[in-house]
């Protein structure tokens, strides 16, 4: 019995003294976590991205970073839509937005892709990381690349998903 008594206690104390990461908190007035991203924003559309917002940086935040990726793609790795970083600290990224620096897609262009999925319904991860640093990276960066230079810099992330299936497909 004591035993299990001691086992308890240390079984709290560990829990009380686990940290959870900082989380961002990402949205958008476009479309809802979860919710199904307007054709405005994808291949039959416009083209360009959605607007964002993001809240709760942590006070040493120096820059932002954001990653759209599509884990549903029928490719190895998924496809990764838009990869920026240097965002500034204000906490929006307009709608068709060329700020910042953007690296290669997945189509190895610069800048934002629309959501284009051959069949079904994709999730799209908009990925959105505080970092303690500005980034010095070659216009060429891509998602692999950006991911190995945040390393040891991620201070919070968000993820906000929105869901596209063509209209016409």
């Amino acid at each position: 019995m004591r035993l299990l008594q001691l086992f308890t206690v240390a079984a709290v104390i560990a829990l009380l003294s686990f940290k959870a990461s900082p989380q961002l908190t990402v949205t958008s007035t476009s479309f809802t976590n979860n919710g199904n991203i307007p054709l405005k924003y994808s291949c039959e559309g416009q083209k360009i991205n959605p607007p964002l917002q993001i809240s709760q940086l942590p006070a040493n935040t120096r820059s932002l970073a954001l990653i759209l990726h599509d884990p549903d793609a029928p490719m190895q790795g998924g496809f990764t839509h838009w990869v920026v970083w240097n965002i500034p600290l204000d906490g929006k990224i307009d709608e068709d937005y060329k700020g910042a620096d953007q690296g290669l897609n997945g189509a190895q262009q610069k800048g934002y892709v629309g959501m284009c999925p051959p069949s079904g319904t994709h999730h799209y991860h908009f990925m959105v990381f505080a970092l303690d640093t500005k980034l010095a990276l070659a216009p060429g960066t891509n998602k692999a690349q950006l991911e190995t230079a945040m390393k040891g810099h991620i201070l919070a992330q968000g993820d906000l998903v929105g869901l596209y299936k063509k209209q016409n497909p």
